[in-house]
């Protein structure tokens, strides 16, 4: 604490990222990172980047980069902003359209940074129970009576539960909220969801967010984007430009735009991952693991009979790290990111051994 910090800042709880220690040897399946490569198309591009042009500012509205996910995605590039990692994006959403007189919706168990926009931005929030399955409802983020959301916020997949809401229910959800935005945070959906973006021309109240970080494998160079209506772009960008003018680099633009451009290094890549999920899934389930059904690059599970937290431990002092969460419900879950083929093999083997 310090006296000279702003009320503001007395009064947050900051995300606490995953864990990036420096190990030898490490198997690192904490933090959802793609086990593979990017598209090497990506790193040709970054790499033309680097040269005499890094002395000039990059493109402030990254058109380029607008309009191949505008082509991509078959929408008009004013229904395309791009920032500095989806986190920035979704930090600039709660800002521009989410902070409104009535509540803010989302899971009681759900990506642990929306509360932490909430607290940042001043936003009244209401966090909806997950069911006994670790599943969101539908129904549960409709209109009862006189409670109605001022916005709604669903990760889908969840994190970190890796469940899907079916595209059914999602657009009942946007349907039935026609006053609030409804902002679909897709971090993992190129894992086994069916994206929402397909909703975006019929529901103006809708915003999809996506990342550059997990199914493209471009987590250290920091894009994320959204998608929807004009007017909901336009708000960001508003805020946007009060805050960073320049989000994107020279080296961000020119790799995520190549990125885009290489669909079969990305489909392969994301089959490769799922591959391994279900493989994974199944081992788990094997060493008498419940492993809920996942659609991303992780897995939610947890033993009947161990502890999670000190399982975590022991395998972290075995070099393979592991993210067990400490909050009420899911404290005896592990967080799995799935590996190669190898590193998913060698925590198989672990574990068995560990509860041998």
């Amino acid at each position: 604490m310090s006296r000279y910090w702003s009320a503001v800042v007395h009064g947050l709880t900051p995300y606490v990222p995953g864990e990036q220690p420096k190990i030898d040897n490490l198997i690192k399946l904490n933090t959802n990172e793609h086990p593979y490569g990017p598209s090497p198309k990506a790193l040709q591009a970054i790499r033309m980047e680097v040269s005499d042009g890094l002395r000039l500012y990059p493109d402030p509205n990254a058109d380029r980069l607008k309009t191949a996910l505008a082509a991509r995605f078959s929408l008009e590039p004013q229904q395309v902003f791009v920032g500095n990692g989806s986190d920035e994006v979704l930090a600039h959403a709660f800002h521009a359209l989410l902070r409104h007189e009535r509540p803010l919706w989302f899971a009681d168990i759900t990506y642990s940074f929306y509360p932490v926009y909430c607290g940042l931005y001043g936003i009244d929030y209401r966090q909806i129970p997950l069911d006994d399955r670790y599943a969101i409802r539908a129904d549960d983020y409709l209109p009862q009576g006189e409670a109605r959301a001022g916005g709604i916020v669903i990760a889908n997949p969840n994190a970190p539960t890796g469940r899907l809401l079916p595209l059914e229910d999602i657009e009942r959800i946007v349907a039935g909220n026609p006053e609030a935005v409804v902002l679909v945070d897709e971090a993992y959906v190129d894992f086994g969801g069916e994206s929402a973006i397909a909703l975006i021309d019929r529901y103006p109240n809708l915003l999809v967010v996506q990342t550059f970080s997990k199914s493209r494998s471009l987590a250290g160079l920091r894009v994320g984007y959204a998608l929807g209506h004009p007017e909901l772009i336009a708000g960001l960008e508003r805020v946007k430009n009060s805050f960073n003018s320049y989000p994107l680099d020279r080296m961000a633009i020119a790799g995520a735009v190549a990125s885009v451009e290489d669909e079969p290094h990305f489909r392969e890549s994301c089959r490769r991952v799922i591959a391994t999920r279900e493989q994974l899934s199944a081992d788990l389930a094997g060493l008498g693991f419940e492993v809920l059904p996942s659609a991303a690059n992780f897995v939610f599970a947890r033993h009947p009979q161990r502890d999670a937290g000190e399982l975590a431990l022991a395998l972290r002092n075995r070099a393979i790290l592991v993210r067990h969460f400490k909050a009420p419900r899911i404290d005896q879950f592990l967080r799995i990111t799935v590996g190669t083929d190898a590193q998913c093999g060698q925590l198989t083997r672990v574990l068995g051994e560990l509860l041998a």
